[in-house]
């Protein structure tokens, strides 16, 4: 049965209007997906708006409703289960909904799953934008913004970056100024939750079936900004450690919130290890005034270390790029290589394991043969 309690809480976000899937972020790319699927109707396909262990909460154009994986599902997927965000399909089943399949993404926002095995953490799925969160209040940190802006072009995504906490920082317009010379295409928005400025600004972002994930450390005020933007306090908030200026975990899992003109938020925990889940060209699209210059060197495979007529040397001596910059793009180029063979060498182990067990079923299977 329908769970009418969170969806009256949809309705209400919602002001007067008809809940159905394209205020839930129902788009073109779904549709092509549902004309080539029989089985899909509207009764059925629901979105994930929050996950939890054995559990996930979906919306669907009847309201919000709980599931779990049917047991076939959960073998198939081989650990890549939902995630928020993702469009699912739910069949109904002595009063318990199951879901029995994902449907294709559009867009995912990952990084490398924390710890030393080399795996994907999906954040969260099927994207239109994502607002990174820095906090003025001492936690403006350009080294780590440049790694949410690779992951943020991997995943194919949008990029917002949200100055929040504007209200602790006199020279605001500064800090906006150096970002929009280093991001002239990315909007860059000022805000502070507690005073309710920029919020209308940000509204202008979250147009009506636009799906937005607000990114960031713990404690640069995301889920006040969350809380502002549905005008109401649906997220947890705590003070940030004054002694050491560092946020504290509030938010512990994912979850999608739905506004009155009919846009998603997804609100994530605050991300304290940062790797890259991204190519190469991800990073050179993040660093793009870097590798423009390394097109005009004169090896083709320059290293940037001591060559003769290096370009990018020459802009670093001439102080036309931030050395800071620059040793944090050499950085996270040597991270996704170091990743990408890892993840081959483990390809190869993984096949190389098929093929033993295959053989080894074959092997039984002759023998068996010849018994008889």
């Amino acid at each position: 049965m329908l769970n009418h309690s969170i969806g009256m809480q949809i309705f209400i976000y919602l002001g007067n209007k008809t809940l159905n899937i394209n205020n839930l972020g129902w788009c073109q790319f779904h549709s092509h997906h549902k004309q080539n699927n029989l089985l899909l109707d509207n009764n059925n396909v629901a979105r994930v708006a929050a996950q939890y262990k054995n559990a996930y909460t979906l919306y669907t154009e009847q309201g919000t409703v709980q599931a779990v994986l049917s047991g076939k599902l959960f073998y198939e997927l081989e650990g890549d289960f939902p995630a928020v965000g993702d469009w699912v399909v739910i069949h109904e089943q002595d009063s318990h909904f199951q879901i029995t399949a994902v449907l294709p993404r559009k867009s995912k926002f990952s990084r490398k799953a924390p710890g030393s095995k080399v795996k994907e953490q999906l954040v969260a799925a099927n994207l239109d934008k994502v607002f990174v969160v820095m906090g003025l209040d001492y936690d403006l940190n350009e080294r780590r913004l440049e790694r949410f802006i690779a992951l943020i072009y991997e995943s194919k995504c949008e990029a917002v970056i949200v100055l929040n906490k504007s209200d602790v920082c006199f020279h605001v317009e500064k800090v906006i100024e150096g970002l929009r010379f280093t991001y002239p295409h990315i909007p860059i928005v000022a805000t502070s939750a507690i005073e309710d400025d920029g919020i209308s600004q940000l509204k202008e972002h979250i147009a009506e079936g636009v799906t937005v994930a607000f990114v960031g450390s713990s404690g640069v005020g995301k889920s006040s900004l969350v809380n502002a933007l549905l005008g109401e306090n649906v997220q947890k908030v705590k003070e940030v450690r004054k002694f050491r200026d560092r946020g504290q975990h509030t938010t512990t899992n994912r979850e999608m919130f739905l506004l009155t003109n009919g846009g998603l938020l997804i609100d994530t925990p605050g991300i304290r290890e940062l790797q890259l889940w991204s190519t190469s060209e991800s990073v050179d699209h993040s660093f793009g005034e870097i590798e423009a210059l390394a097109e005009k060197c004169y090896f083709r495979n320059c290293t940037h270390q001591n060559e003769p007529q290096c370009a990018i040397l020459e802009a670093l001596e001439k102080g036309q790029i931030d050395k800071k910059r620059l040793a944090n793009y050499d950085k996270m180029q040597r991270e996704v290589q170091y990743f990408h063979k890892q993840d081959d060498r483990k390809s190869k182990r993984e096949k190389k394991k098929r093929a033993k067990q295959l053989s080894k079923m074959v092997r039984k299977k002759m023998k068996m043969k010849y018994r008889d």
